[in-house]
């Protein structure tokens, strides 16, 4: 079965790479630029699963987006990505850079699909 995946960074660059990574891990996969982005595809689409955003963003950081994400959607599975921040409010992370196989074993372990 395949799983909608919301993914999430301001890096063109990187947003292709893990959109890539996803869907080599049989994932659907929707991305967005920005939090308020996201926001939107949310709300368009009632079939994600899963959210994974990069916390350092502008305008609205991964934080922020996961927390408004949450309020509306509170079954959502949601997984942050970060070279430099914490991790906060118990969600799992995955630092960057990450290997095919760290985002494979992240993803099984942290949301049990993908």
């Amino acid at each position: 079965m395949s799983h909608t995946v919301l993914v999430v960074d301001d890096d063109p660059s990187v947003l292709d790479v893990i959109v890539d990574m996803l869907e080599d891990l049989g994932c659907e996969v929707i991305s967005a630029r920005s939090g308020h982005d996201a926001l939107d595809r949310l709300k368009q689409n009632q079939d994600i699963s899963i959210l994974i955003t990069d916390i350092n963003m502008p305008g609205m950081d991964g934080h922020e987006l996961a927390e408004r994400a949450r309020r509306d959607r509170p079954e959502l599975k949601i997984l942050q990505l970060s070279g430099r921040e914490p991790r906060r409010d118990g969600l799992p992370m995955i630092r960057k850079p990450f290997s095919f196989e760290e985002l494979a074993s992240t993803m099984q372990r942290t949301t049990g699909i993908c």
